[in-house]
């Protein structure tokens, strides 16, 4: 088919090779607009608990755009090999970051979070993502947001009554 991601190496492309690279591009150190609008469906619907739900690959970038200017060395990596399944691959991961940077003010859950709080946060999570005609049409995570969150001080731990 005319127009299928290949390698370097002119091999088509699986779905878990697009995973690897747009996880690489959404999550790592090494995030990527470019690539993030390359793999992504015009109409990807990217939904985290941390985040809350977007539409669209400029929506995406430009939330995880903002999340990176509050966390510079932001970054995530997989810690189990991704399994992919039809239309479906499924990453564990996990990662942090230092919060140095911009106030974070557009967290679903809990208090905004001043600029440069030096507060450290690390956690874990899954996501699936869904694939169309070799484009990721959902990216669908469930992160230890709570832990996150409490990490940075957005939410604190209430005490037994």
């Amino acid at each position: 088919m005319a127009g299928r991601l290949t390698t370097r190496w002119g091999c088509e492309m699986t779905n878990k090779d697009v995973a690897v690279r747009y996880f690489d591009a959404v999550w790592s150190k090494d995030f990527d607009p470019a690539t993030i609008r390359e793999l992504a469906s015009p109409d990807i619907v990217f939904r985290y608990p941390m985040h809350g739900m977007f539409h669209g690959p400029d929506a995406v970038i430009e939330l995880l755009d903002s999340f990176r200017k509050s966390l510079p060395d932001l970054n995530f990596w997989a810690t189990a090999e991704l399994l992919e399944d039809g239309d479906y691959v499924i990453a564990r991961w996990e990662g942090g970051g230092t919060h140095t940077g911009d106030a974070i003010t557009d967290l679903p859950h809990g208090a905004p979070i001043p600029a440069g709080s030096g507060a450290k946060m690390f956690f874990s999570g899954m996501s699936a993502l869904k694939f169309r005609d070799e484009k990721v049409i959902e990216d669908i995570g469930e992160e230890g947001a709570i832990d996150g969150h409490l990490q940075l001080g957005a939410v604190v731990p209430s005490a037994p009554a």
